[in-house]
């Protein structure tokens, strides 16, 4: 009799853990998206303007400092959710007991930033790209470029804000 009880306790005892473990692994997915998708999307747009910028210097190579600054533009989206993740990591450290709902805000606000961010680099390293080539083509279009790849940068910011909310109503 006392065998069948232990081995009750330690069934359900499993089970507890188990059921424990699923709101870390919502929270933490949720950072990787964040992390991943934000830094791929970077990668993506940064190399658009580098391979851009490659191209015009054949054509102009005095106007490398502006070709720089605009290749490295979609590289914020990579620091938003990096930014996101320290922000989110730090909070799931102070949070007492994780539950579910605790987990999917986490992975809520992964996919948002993540996802948002992921798409905001890779367009707006496809404007810097042509406006690289226009300036290499002898184009006075650097302030225009800046201008116009500053809103593909805002829905990434707005992602970020998102991000900061969630991380306040927790």
């Amino acid at each position: 009799m006392v065998e069948k009880n232990t081995i009750r306790f330690r069934k359900s005892n499993q089970l507890n853990i188990k059921t424990m473990e699923l709101p870390y692994l919502l929270a933490y997915l949720g950072l990787a998206i964040m992390v991943i998708f934000s830094g791929i999307g970077s990668a993506i747009g940064v190399t658009k303007g580098g391979n851009a910028t490659i191209g015009a210097l054949k054509k102009n190579e005095e106007a490398f400092g502006s070709y720089m600054l605009l290749s490295a533009l979609p590289g914020t989206q990579g620091l938003y959710g990096f930014a996101g993740f320290f922000i989110m990591n730090n909070l799931l450290g102070t949070i007492e007991t994780v539950t579910v709902e605790h987990g999917f805000a986490f992975l809520s606000a992964g996919l948002s930033l993540g996802i948002v961010a992921y798409y905001s680099a890779i367009h707006q390293g496809s404007i810097v790209a042509n406006g690289i080539a226009g300036i290499g083509s002898g184009y006075d279009v650097f302030g225009k470029t800046m201008i116009l790849a500053v809103f593909p940068e805002l829905y990434a910011i707005i992602a970020f804000a998102v991000t900061f909310i969630i991380s306040t109503s927790l």
